[in-house]
């Protein structure tokens, strides 16, 4: 789990609404073909295997995988090596197990981690073994001397799976993890105000079933402070502060466990401060119950096709439902890629609005020969149809922007579109980058900001 937590200017992505009234229509006419958007290989191989991912403030993306699966194929430089005695593959491993990769460059050197993983300061938390209690900062640099730093037994408990979110006030909430009913922060005792101690979640307990079906809980940060929290079927409003629930909300209403290890996605969908304030969350995928267990026998049974909506904000909050074939009409299906990307792959938002991809491990180790779905190290970007060449003319070019901003300052972006647009057809939004793994995005969140017209030309702030 990954957070990026030092103040930085913030990624701006613009996006202009397609869906426009007759009078932007005659200005310009969207294609009459359907675009699918494009792949494009960036990478044949990294040398490890993109298990997680993180965008950081340089426009650089922080990559890593798990170090107990043997040595990867990228050696660390300089002859160096990493000697862990508990290490249960390879004590001895002069192969690197993280990477940091330059967007604007193409190009990627390798990083040192010396446990088992599983915040701009990159802060990353917990993992297996004898990397359950550490802490791995890593502070962005503009030369190559850069790289991880480890605080051994940091945690209070031992963080498997767990989910991080960062807070208003700068810190971390870690929540859960494999047998862990608890939260904690980090760093601890921030100015005195938290105890150096962890904090009973009964819920956690509550919605572990015999395969655990609550493990990286998903969690997001909601506009009033408070912390909403689903795991395997349920959900509650969590206020952190007092250590209190402080609402229930109604079991999905399909049945499916929608958390690891059935692996579900969860995302709080964007909030318009152009209007009142709407909290909806949408829950989507998992497994029916039971087909963990026959994974393992290898009766492999169809993922969970439906999704759940809930707006959380309303006063009497229910799940709205679809499922399968319901949803056509309602989404569009991209070009696929001709990679598949199973277990251990990750998908990550980078600042140019591609979308950057990688990863996929389903063996015990790297294997690359004599299996169905061998070991991935790629990396590609899928480019979406909004940013082809077809939709030129209502494309933004940001040309000036606050480097530097702090909670609850206003700040300035300004921006020009070669079709001249009325405020009421733009659509800026404001994205904060996400940890990705495992299905799983913790820290996501979109804003959609108000826009003032500069007149008369085709510049907006």
């Amino acid at each position: 789990m990954a957070i990026n937590v030092t103040v930085f200017m913030p990624f701006i992505v613009l996006f202009i609404l397609f869906s426009m009234p007759d009078s932007i229509m005659s200005q310009w006419i969207p294609p009459q073909y359907h675009l699918q958007g494009e792949w494009q290989l960036l990478q044949g191989s990294i040398g490890i295997s993109a298990m997680h991912m993180q965008l950081i403030h340089n426009n650089k993306v922080v990559i890593f995988d798990r170090t107990d699966f043997g040595p990867s194929n990228l050696s660390l430089p300089g002859g160096r090596c990493r000697f862990d005695s508990t290490d249960i593959v390879l004590k001895m491993d002069c192969t690197a197990h993280s990477v940091l990769y330059d967007i604007g460059t193409n190009t990627y050197r390798p990083l040192m981690l010396l446990t088992d993983t599983r915040y701009g300061t990159l802060v990353q938390t917990g993992g297996y073994n004898d990397g359950d209690h550490v802490v791995r900062t890593l502070k962005p640099c503009t030369d190559d001397l850069c790289d991880w730093c480890e605080v051994p037994r940091y945690l209070m408990e031992r963080r498997w799976y767990a989910t991080d979110q960062i807070l208003p006030d700068g810190r971390i909430v870690l929540v859960g993890g494999r047998m862990q009913f608890n939260y904690e922060f980090y760093p601890k005792n921030l100015e005195g105000s938290s105890p150096s101690t962890s904090f009973t979640l009964d819920f956690l307990r509550q919605t572990r079933d015999p395969e655990e079906n609550n493990l990286y809980p998903f969690v997001h940060l909601l506009p009033d402070g408070n912390l909403f929290i689903f795991a395997n079927t349920r959900s509650i409003l969590l206020d952190y502060k007092r250590n209190v629930i402080v609402r229930e909300f109604p079991s999905i209403t399909i049945d499916d466990p929608r958390n690891y290890p059935s692996s579900g996605s969860s995302v709080m969908l964007p909030i318009n401060e152009n209007y009142p304030i709407v909290v909806e969350i949408m829950v989507c995928g998992g497994a029916p119950r039971g087909a963990f267990s026959q994974a393992i026998s290898t009766n492999f049974v169809r993922a969970s096709s439906s999704c759940g909506r809930l707006r959380v904000s309303a006063e009497n909050p229910g799940w709205i439902i679809r499922i399968g074939h319901r949803w056509l009409g309602k989404c569009e299906e991209p070009s696929p890629s001709s990679r598949p990307r199973l277990y251990h792959s990750s998908a990550l938002l980078l600042t140019d609005g591609r979308i950057l991809v990688g990863g996929s491990n389903p063996q015990p180790y790297y294997n690359f020969t004599g299996v169905m779905y061998p070991t991935d190290l790629s990396l590609e970007a899928f480019t979406p149809p909004y940013l082809s060449a077809e939709y030129s003319p209502i494309q933004p070019t940001i040309e000036g922007i606050d480097e530097v901003i702090t909670y609850g300052q206003s700040f300035r972006v300004g921006f020009t579109v070669p079709q001249f647009l009325k405020p009421c057809n733009i659509s800026v939004t404001i994205v904060a980058p996400s940890f990705t793994t495992h299905s799983l995005a913790m820290n996501q969140r979109l804003i959609m900001l108000k826009v003032v017209e500069s007149e008369p030309t085709n510049q907006f702030e």
